[in-house]
């Protein structure tokens, strides 16, 4: 019994210490606190210190507590509102100019993307689109095409099949395209700018993806059946993906920017009588 009583008297002083030593962790943990953030404690003591200071000059001039408190009280009671102002219209407004000054950034980045492989990818896999009459009209369009128009055209697009005809394409230059292009691509994905817009990062690593798909093959010439079918799923997810994305830029351009929008109808993957030459 006695050891009993040891024993319970050991483990209440061993949760007492432990609980003291929490104690003094938390305690430790306050000065590490206010140095990572020195200036915005010392700015918050500062302010209330010189709020008390102004309130306490009120008292020796107009030696009037209760004008004081009146004033302190509606202080007080306007908070709430105040909250309401800084933090939900205020901050939405900032909020929406940065959201729209990072979409402009995004859009700069799928111009770059589209000048430097996009449209030519859209060329090959266009090439060997054995649907492409159905829609080839609809994908040329004009400078006096409105925002609806494009919208309409996506929403018609999306219930069509993309699809390329794996056993006509050269795959050879598809692979060595790709290749010569890596680089590129990855360097779009480190693009901070990308988190906003995840859907052109699916298109990104449906890109790379069928890259990786081609350059592990030795030898693209000889491939089964199955594999041919594997490849060409790979290439419908990158060419569907890609074509939605490029009729969205082309509103975008059409919207902002007359002059690049006239150069981007002028090198129409799917026109073929399209050219950079002005006539």
């Amino acid at each position: 019994m006695a050891e009993e009583g040891l024993d319970a008297g050991g483990g209440a002083r061993l949760r007492a210490g432990h609980k003291s030593a929490d104690f003094m962790m938390g305690f430790r943990t306050i000065p590490g606190f206010v140095r990572r953030h020195s200036w915005q404690f010392l700015l918050g003591i500062g302010l209330v210190v010189l709020s008390g200071l102004l309130y306490f000059l009120h008292y020796l001039v107009f030696r009037d507590p209760h004008h004081i408190f009146i004033y302190l009280l509606g202080d007080i009671a306007f908070v709430p509102v105040d909250v309401l102002l800084v933090t939900l219209i205020i901050h939405r407004l900032l909020t929406f100019k940065d959201k729209r000054n990072r979409l402009a950034k995004l859009n700069m980045v799928i111009g770059a993307f589209f000048s430097e492989a996009g449209t030519a990818l859209l060329t090959l896999f266009s090439d060997f689109d054995p649907r492409l009459e159905e829609i080839h009209k609809e994908l040329v369009f004009t400078d006096r095409w409105t925002d609806r128009e494009f919208r309409e055209l996506d929403r018609r697009l999306r219930r069509h099949v993309f699809s390329v005809d794996i056993a006509r394409m050269d795959l050879v230059e598809l692979r060595d395209f790709l290749v010569a292009k890596r680089d590129f691509l990855l360097r779009l994905l480190e693009n901070q700018n990308l988190i906003e817009h995840e859907s052109f990062t699916d298109l990104l690593w449906a890109i790379t993806h069928l890259t990786e798909e081609l350059v592990s093959r030795k030898d693209l010439m000889h491939l089964p059946a199955s594999d041919e079918r594997h490849l060409g799923v790979d290439i419908q997810r990158a060419y569907t993906a890609l074509v939605h994305h490029w009729l969205a830029y082309m509103g975008h351009l059409k919207r902002g920017y007359p002059y690049l929008f006239s150069l981007a109808m002028r090198t129409n993957p799917f026109d073929e009588t399209a050219s950079p030459v002005v006539k």
